[in-house]
């Protein structure tokens, strides 16, 4: 007998009061694919971009010479409005969860002075010993930077 898997509802926009931290980020001229918008790699570029260059500015990650490094477990994106180059974009950036080891961050890319997003998701970090690749206890520096924007 055939399952189905259960229907589930469509995601919808996000406000930007959905999101603590805001980034502006120009989008490049190979951005754009054949299609003439953004490619949809070029959002989880724009995720990792967003969630990384805060921790750097928070003090929280140091990516050449830190005992602990964040690697992507998962990721998800919802389009909702096309984004073409040239066109600033403003990436929104909240933590939903801190585990001991992992943070679930959500991104919202939205254009220029938009009210909604044009697509939002999620990446999952867990944090691990850049040395064994094994997961770590979150360190003090990235817990008191994620807490503003829990």
């Amino acid at each position: 007998m055939k399952q189905s898997l259960p229907m589930t509802s469509r995601a919808q926009p996000l406000s930007r009061d959905a999101f603590r931290h805001f980034t502006a980020i120009s989008t490049r001229w190979m951005d754009n694919d054949a299609y003439g918008h953004l490619n949809n790699v070029v959002y989880y570029s724009l995720f990792d971009s967003v969630v990384n260059q805060y921790l750097i500015a928070a003090g929280a990650l140091d990516i050449h010479h830190g005992e602990v490094i964040g690697l992507v477990v998962e990721s998800r994106c919802h389009y909702f409005t096309p984004i073409e180059f040239p066109a600033a974009v403003d990436v929104g950036l909240r933590v939903s969860h801190t585990g001991s080891s992992s943070v679930h961050y959500r991104i919202g890319v939205f254009a220029h002075g938009q009210p909604l997003t044009a697509a939002h998701g999620e990446l999952i970090h867990v944090y691990v010993n850049r040395a064994s690749r094994r997961p770590t206890a979150l360190p003090l520096t990235l817990t008191q930077a994620v807490q503003g924007l829990l």
